[in-house]
């Protein structure tokens, strides 16, 4: 994070925002500065892939579907702003920790313990460790007196639109966002590869929820996508996992997605206009008065 706050001291906070006696390496400065900066860049990743993801590749005809809320977009935009400042003071202080050189972070290739294979393999492992860390976080957050308080705003979207990505609890937000960021204080990383991770990361939490379910067959069971991150909102304590399916199939919660056999939201709203139950126009409907369409929405929670 100390190469965005290099740039935005040079281009920004030095010439336009503190005084010169503030000196660029002062603490408060420094915190001051991370503070905006996080706060902008959350809400720029979150406006640009959401909003790109929703009008290219979200399927609008999930709209059609019973569970759909009325106004949802527009809901969901307006949680994550309430909580993406909350969010962002936790944060900060771990990105604080990695300015002020308590990482692992660095600069150069030749700094790697391993040269370009080191570089590689960290990229690797942070996945890896990222998506275990957030899988038990993730089913954590499901026991009873944690889902209620912290993650059940989440899944009032049980069909997800992109700007559902970043719409929980502050709270849930940050404990789902550790991993990433304490994966530098124990491993060594480049700080160019972290941050580009970081904007991966946030890409990827857009994409599994962005109502393709579209993937290559013999990655289906491989990939947590966003037919398996669907039904999780669907099925409440289903695919908990991040990027793959691994520790859903350790831990016992794996499950092949409605959609690939015939049975997802997809299906569902087909079926309901070939029996004359929706029209083709609509898209406004106010969900939760049953529990179930056809055998295929999910228990109420």
């Amino acid at each position: 994070m100390d190469i965005v706050l290099q740039h935005a001291d040079f281009y920004f906070f030095t010439p336009y925002v503190y005084p010169i006696t503030w000196p660029e390496d002062g603490p408060m400065r420094q915190f001051l500065s991370l503070l905006a900066v996080t706060n902008l860049g959350a809400v720029i990743l979150y406006f640009l892939f959401g909003t790109l993801s929703y009008w290219f590749i979200f399927d609008h005809s999930l709209k059609k579907h019973p569970q759909f809320l009325e106004n949802q977009v527009r809901r969901e935009i307006k949680y994550t702003l309430s909580s993406m400042p909350w969010i962002s003071i936790p944060t900060v202080m771990l990105f604080f920790a990695e300015v002020q050189g308590y990482s692992r972070l660095y600069d150069n290739i030749d700094s790697s313990p391993y040269g370009w294979f080191g570089v590689i393999l960290s990229m690797i492992s942070f996945l890896f460790f990222t998506d275990m860390c957030i899988y038990w976080i993730h089913r954590f957050l499901h026991y009873k007196l944690m889902y209620k308080y912290f993650h059940k705003p989440h899944h009032i979207w049980k069909i997800p639109t992109p700007f559902a990505s970043h719409a929980f609890h502050p709270l849930d937000g940050f404990l789902q966002s550790v991993p990433y960021h304490i994966y530098p204080f124990i491993f060594p990383l480049h700080k160019g590869v972290y941050l580009g991770l970081y904007i991966f990361v946030n890409v990827w939490t857009v994409s599994i929820h962005d109502g393709d379910y579209r993937i290559p067959k013999f990655l289906e069971d491989v990939i947590n996508g966003s037919a398996h991150h669907t039904d999780h909102h669907l099925y409440f304590d289903y695919n908990y996992g991040q990027y793959f399916t691994l520790w859903d199939r350790i831990g016992g919660s794996y499950k092949h997605p409605s959609s690939f056999l015939g049975k997802g939201p997809h299906d569902l709203i087909r079926k309901m206009k070939e029996e004359g139950k929706l029209n083709s126009d609509s898209t406004d409907y106010e969900p939760r008065n049953e529990k179930s369409v056809n055998g295929i929405l999910c228990k109420e929670d």
